[in-house]
């Protein structure tokens, strides 16, 4: 098993990776001069880009790396100005094959550095003594200042490497940093190299154990989502099918140990426990082997399990993925169900309703249920990426296709959704030039990015959601006709939160996704929040459940109606309008007796006319005893 790096905590380790003593990575660098030499290479060689493989097919074997380390590295990019500064950010596979570069998008230019691209192999055979070669070669990390480098052209070049390792701890590629001249805290750029490579590990276990509970863990709760949490990944049986280095270290046991055994290892005799565990949970355990804190970080879907592993203890059988959020509204639950079947029909969907309704969450439980499961849920808010940005970001865009665009171009959002399902949010702002493009992607099935004269062919699911009224839009030329009959395959509108009859079950739902305690509400506090009208749906539900949650006492399991805040208490009691102007939660007797004499008594009429269903008007006369 590899060392570790050790950081201020003396529990804390990285997994796979270690600092190394100066005369430790002395004696690497000599021993691979050595090895270089043996190889029969020429120092003095020029840079060649010899047995390039194809990008295309590089990308798609090595998709899983790729998807696990593009968001991390752009955001250290980011943070870190690579693009501002000399330095480059490499990442390759287990093969020392070249995957991405990240950095001064002139470095190409450098003729000691042509061959330094996506699909060129830097294994110590081919490139002699490098960081990123190296490293892969010893499976330790490798740090290189300038001059010892094996290839003189290289003589002016530092660079360190860490490696990256899959959920079963083999080594699955490297991470590597590059820069003219020398790396003035070398220790540091390891370092930081090390914590860069904790996330993408985290990212690879995640991806790669969708069929299981992912759980991460540590003794000190401020380490969840940090580097140095364990991470666990356990059957719905119990047993432990893959563990991090930070697991194995937290509960003292080699991997070979740990793999295959029960989780009472670490859940104690909570086996049962397993059965309920949902995305977000959290909480704590004690253990023989001390407290943990623990976050859950996935569970896997339903069409992933089999019936017997998934049943439940439970007299009903379980709802599916995305008809659970139906609630006890049959209606709806049915209306989920026939999106779903005509999803995995190809039929585009349309998904109506007002903000904060819910569209994304439906938008990706379609998704997860259905079979493009396995690939990519790309979403776009057509409403919050500038008007001069969402084409490119749509679309992508080639290398050299306008000034200040990225190196090697950028992948679409539409590209990176082939195969799965992309989700277009706010679809009624999108901008009416962009809208003909769109339409001619959704027609031909191609996309080319900008700059672009080769269209490349795309498989994707398409779900839209807008809270907007389409054919108002239409009617007024913002919206084209054509593309809404091509994104309206099956509509689906999502009904607003004061129309649904599950208000108590939802507050349920919501508070065991924000809590690991058995929290319930009063049954005054339940009538309070069944007679708001919600203006901000279920996102606004959320938000005061959390508050309630992160206010209460130590111990507390019961909320209150006197747990609100001053604000939120006040709130619920002020007359809140519903969509279409009228207010049904204040002086409900008058507009709901106005309503049925303006309507002649029609219970349907009235309903509509106060924005509220038929259902929700029937229980408010039941309520009032009108």
């Amino acid at each position: 098993m590899s060392s570790k790096i050790t950081i201020s905590h003396p529990s804390v380790a990285f997994s796979c990776n270690s600092l190394l003593t100066s005369s430790q990575y002395q004696k690497m660098i000599t021993d691979a001069r050595r090895r270089s030499m043996q190889y029969g290479l020429n120092a003095c060689s020029d840079s060649k880009i010899e047995h390039l493989i194809d990008t295309v097919r590089l990308a798609k074997d090595n998709h899983i790396l790729m998807n696990a380390a593009k968001p991390v590295l752009q955001q250290l990019s980011e943070r870190w100005g690579i693009q501002r500064s000399d330095s480059l950010l490499i990442l390759a596979n287990s093969d020392s094959t070249v995957l991405s570069v990240e950095g001064d998008p002139g470095y190409e230019r450098q003729q000691e550095l042509q061959d330094l691209i996506p699909g060129v192999c830097w294994s110590e055979e081919m490139r002699g003594t490098n960081a990123l070669g190296t490293a892969l070669a010893t499976a330790k990390p490798m740090l290189i200042n300038r001059g010892e480098h094996f290839l003189e052209r290289l003589g002016e070049y530092s660079c360190s490497s860490v490696l990256l390792n899959d959920p079963q701890g083999q080594v699955c590629g490297a991470l590597s940093l590059a820069r003219k001249g020398s790396l003035a805290a070398s220790k540091d750029s390891v370092l930081l190299l090390a914590m860069t490579a904790s996330y993408i590990d985290r990212r690879l276990f995640i991806s790669s154990q969708f069929q299981d509970i992912t759980l991460a863990f540590h003794t000190n709760k401020n380490h969840l989502d940090s580097p140095w949490q364990g991470l666990l990944s356990v059957s719905l049986d119990g047993l432990i099918v893959a563990a991090n280095d930070s697991a194995c270290e937290l509960l003292n046991q080699p991997r070979q140990t740990l793999l295959g055994q029960y989780c009472e290892v670490f859940l104690g005799k909570h086996n049962p426990f397993l059965k309920q565990l949902t995305t977000g949970l959290a909480g704590h355990l004690n253990t023989e082997r001390g407290q943990f804190f623990y976050k859950i970080l996935q569970v896997p879907q339903p069409e992933n399990i089999s019936a017997e592993r998934a049943a439940l203890p439970t007299k009903k059988p379980p709802k599916s993925g995305v008809e659970q959020w139906a609630g006890n509204n049959s209606g709806f639950s049915k209306q989920l169900l026939l999106a779903l079947r005509g999803f995995n029909n190809e039929l585009p969907i349309l998904l109506l309703g007002e903000t904060g309704t819910g569209k994304e969450v439906i938008a990706q439980a379609l998704h997860n249920s259905s079979n493009r499961a396995n690939q990519p849920f790309i979403a776009v808010n057509c409403a919050a990426i500038p008007e001069g940005l969402i084409e490119s970001e749509l679309f992508g865009y080639s290398d050299g296709a306008f000034t200040g665009a990225k190196r090697g171009g950028m992948l679409g959002r539409l590209q990176q959704a082939h195969g799965g399902t992309l989700f277009l949010d706010e679809v009624g702002d999108m901008p009416l030039a962009l809208q003909a493009r769109l339409l001619r992607v959704l027609q031909e099935r191609k996309v080319a990015p900008l700059g672009a004269g080769v269209e490349r062919e795309l498989d994707i699911g398409l779900i839209c959601a807008t809270h907007r009224d389409l054919n108002q839009l239409i009617s007024q030329q913002q919206f084209r006709e054509d593309l809404f009959y091509r994104i309206n395959g099956l509509a689906l509108t999502l009904p607003a939160l004061r129309d649904r009859e599950d208000l108590p079950e939802l507050c349920q739902k919501l508070l065991q996704q924000l809590s690991d305690q058995p929290l319930q509400l009063t049954p005054d506090l339940t009538k309070l929040l069944s007679r708001y009208c919600w203006p901000g749906n279920i996102r606004q539900l959320q938000m005061l459940l959390r508050t309630l949650v992160a206010l209460r006492e130590p111990g507390q399991w019961m909320l209150a109606v006197d747990d609100l805040p001053a604000s939120l208490a006040e709130q619920l009691q002020v007359p809140a309008s519903s969509a279409n102007g009228h207010c049904i939660r204040s002086n409900e007797d008058e507009l709901i007796r106005s309503a049925l004499a303006k309507k002649q008594g029609n219970v349907a009429a009235a309903a509509r006319e106060l924005g509220i269903s038929r259902a929700t008007l029937y229980r408010k006369l039941k309520q009032l005893e009108v």
